[in-house]
């Protein structure tokens, strides 16, 4: 490295540093004269040399970058929601939950504060920021990484020591003070306002010159790490190292050891957030040790081993208008409430779930009534209660419909039922357009070049009537709709031949059977093995399945009992779609067939994931929790205590992952 080179990469790690200084420890160690003119002088360095450039030198802080659009990135690890809370009942069931899964007798929880904001996934490759992603779907999100280096308190380039590789998640906000700033500047300028910090924020990070980015006043806090290895035992541990290695973490987090710990945290926090410079709706709790939350793992939507505890959402009062009525894919009957427009949590409301006919009855609610709207956890806002004193004469009683407002069918209502529903399945366009939709969603077939736009333009013109019609489109008929161009239809055909190659459970997801969700089909799918098995499957055999219920299994023989879905199974199987689970899924022997393992600690060579695949392989069985039935726990570098207790009792052998391949390779010969 010669000498300008050395020069360079000096002034740079000193901008780092005081970067890190200045923004994350609000602690500076020069003045802004100085800063400044250290990075003009390094500006100046970098257009005389530019093979010295670096993708995350400091100047790229003031943007420049012009992206014409945001690529779509697959998560490398999902991005989960959080299962939401309300009470400290809530949080006793969940925690509930936790033992019972863990047969563990204490628990550590790390609470930290829910910062109302977007969320952002960042990846570090030998210390250095690679890549930045938007939450999107939580299975793919916008790369936004141009526009999220002009963040000042994101470092470009960690200190310390650190893994090779990781991610990070976080949160991007815009702080009170700095809203208030901007819409001063906006309001001399002539211009609407913004509405509230979230959305701005948002929009600030898919603006499409990083220049315009670098002058908002984003900022992030980080609270998780991810990786595939495991370089620390808690949660603590991890965020302590992390604001070691110059990353901005908020100093609010807490642990707790009991629930009263953590509701004293949360009722903190719940009188003191007007005092704290950005918005938080809630708190996050988390189970602090790292084996345990692997041992809990997720449902398809959240993390099993966190919850968020929501603050009880701001009320406004408006008139009720009118009410609407949706139909879902399944029939189901949702009323919605028409509402005078109001401002509700920085965003206006026009709309509320009402739900169905017992939650009107339930809040005695009339046309022309004053009621009381919240957001709560939901995306759109519900009514909680009237204002009965200002009811009158012209409050109407609401009539629930009696017709689906689709197709116009009689609408039924079983007694043990919430919900009304249209029974006209595979005629009411709504259901039928809501299916196909379905369908063709990322969780399920992910089909690439069709929408629900699309959907509804192939529908409109006798092109399908059911998700198989999709495979026997042609060229030439979808070439003469509106707004389909060469291009666009090669799209729709390229991502119809893609979805041959999706496996069984998602296929089965997609098929819209009602009550069964992604979990529920992934159960399925593993006991079944094919759509033929479960088409021929009776009551009992469905019901002995774990976690199926009387509810699911009438549903699923209900479907198949429809002749119309069986002929659309029969078309799309002639389709070559994947109705069974292929043969590099299924246990390469059954050597293991009669063991049942639980898998606990850390291992040398392998995950976790990879030995319970291993197991699965070779026919043996892995359970989350130590029984009688348990014939080995394969156990690694800490093992958790209850669970060696438990083994002790019941004298249930402990094997290493070498002892198992050994085993394997024993019974192979």
């Amino acid at each position: 490295m010669n000498s300008v080179q050395k020069n360079i990469e000096k002034i740079r790690d000193e901008l780092h540093l005081h970067n890190y200084y200045y923004y994350v420890l609000d602690m500076p160690k020069i003045s802004d004269y100085d800063f400044d003119s250290k990075l003009k002088e390094l500006i100046i360095l970098e257009k005389q040399f530019p093979q010295y450039n670096d993708v995350n030198s400091p100047t790229l802080r003031v943007g420049g970058a012009v992206i014409k659009s945001f690529s779509s990135v697959k998560h490398d690890f999902p991005m989960y929601s959080l299962d939401n809370s309300y009470s400290k009942n809530d949080l006793e069931d969940w925690n509930d939950r936790l033992f019972k899964n863990l047969e563990d007798d204490k628990l550590e929880y790390f609470c930290e504060l829910k910062f109302d904001g977007v969320s952002i996934n960042l990846t570090y490759e030998n210390g250095r920021l690679t890549k930045a992603v938007t939450r999107g779907d939580g299975v793919y999100g916008d790369d936004v990484t141009e526009n999220i280096k002009t963040i000042k308190t994101i470092p470009l380039k960690l200190k310390g020591s650190f893994p090779s590789k990781f991610q990070i998640r976080g949160e991007i906000i815009i702080e009170k003070d700095d809203f208030l700033k901007m819409n001063k500047k906006r309001y001399l300028d002539g211009l609407e306002p913004y509405m509230n910090p979230r959305n701005t924020a948002s929009g600030s990070l898919k603006l499409q010159d990083s220049s315009e980015v670098a002058k908002r006043p984003l900022k992030c806090f980080l609270y998780q790490i991810v990786s595939s290895k495991q370089d620390f035992k808690t949660q603590n541990e991890y965020l302590s190292n992390a604001l070691e290695w110059g990353f901005n973490i908020s100093s609010t987090y807490k642990l707790c050891s009991n629930l009263n710990e953590v509701m004293s945290y949360i009722n903190y926090w719940d009188s003191n957030r007007v005092d704290l410079n950005f918005e938080i709706d809630g708190i996050v709790i988390k189970v602090n040790d790292i084996n345990h939350q692997n041992e809990l793992g997720f449902t398809s939507k959240y993390p099993r081993w966190s919850i968020a505890y929501k603050f009880k959402t701001e009320q406004i009062s408006t008139r009720l208008l009118s009410v609407s009525y949706q139909v879902g894919r399944t029939g189901a009957i949702t009323p919605v409430a028409n509402l005078e427009p109001v401002l509700l949590g920085g965003t206006y409301v026009k709309r509320a779930s009402l739900h169905n006919q017992d939650q009107i009855n339930k809040l005695n609610l009339c046309l022309n009534d004053i009621v009381k709207v919240e957001k709560g956890g939901e995306i759109i806002p519900k009514i909680v209660g009237v204002d009965l004193e200002k009811r009158t004469s012209i409050s109407k009683k609401i009539k629930f419909i009696k017709n689906c407002p689709s197709c116009y069918t009689l609408l039924s209502r079983h007694e043990s039922e919430s919900n009304h529903y249209c029974l006209n399945y595979n005629n009411c366009p709504v259901q039928v357009k809501g299916r196909i939709q379905h369908f063709i969603s990322r969780k399920a077939l992910d089909i690439n070049g069709l929408g629900n736009e699309t959907i509804d333009l192939l529908y409109s013109n006798d092109l399908i009537s059911n998700y198989a019609d999709l495979y026997d489109l042609k060229k030439e008929d979808i070439l003469l709709l509106d707004r389909m161009a060469e291009k666009s239809v090669e799209n729709i055909f390229n991502g119809l031949e893609d979805s041959k190659k999706i496996n069984f459970e998602r296929v089965l997801f997609g098929l819209g059977i009602r009550y069964v969700g992604q979990t529920v089909a992934k159960k399925i799918a593993s006991e079944f093995k094919s759509i033929d098995n479960l088409i021929s499957a009776s009551l009992d055999d469905l019901i002995l399945v774990d976690e199926i219920g009387d509810r699911i299994s009438e549903s699923i023989l209900e479907f198949f009992n429809d002749q119309e879905n069986i002929d659309a199974i029969n078309r799309l199987k002639d389709m070559g779609l994947q109705f069974e689970i292929k043969e590099s899924n299924l246990p390469i022997n059954n050597i293991l067939s009669e063991h049942i393992y639980v898998i606990s600690g850390i291992f040398n060579n392998h995950s976790r994931n990879e030995l319970k695949s291993i197991i699965e392989k070779n026919g043996g069985k892995v359970s989350s929790s130590i029984s009688s039935k348990t014939n080995y726990l394969l156990g690694g570098n800490n093992i958790g205590p209850s669970k060696l207790s438990k083994v002790k009792k019941l004298e249930i052998p402990i094997i290493s992952e070498n002892d198992l391949m050994e085993m394997i390779k024993t019974k192979l010969l």
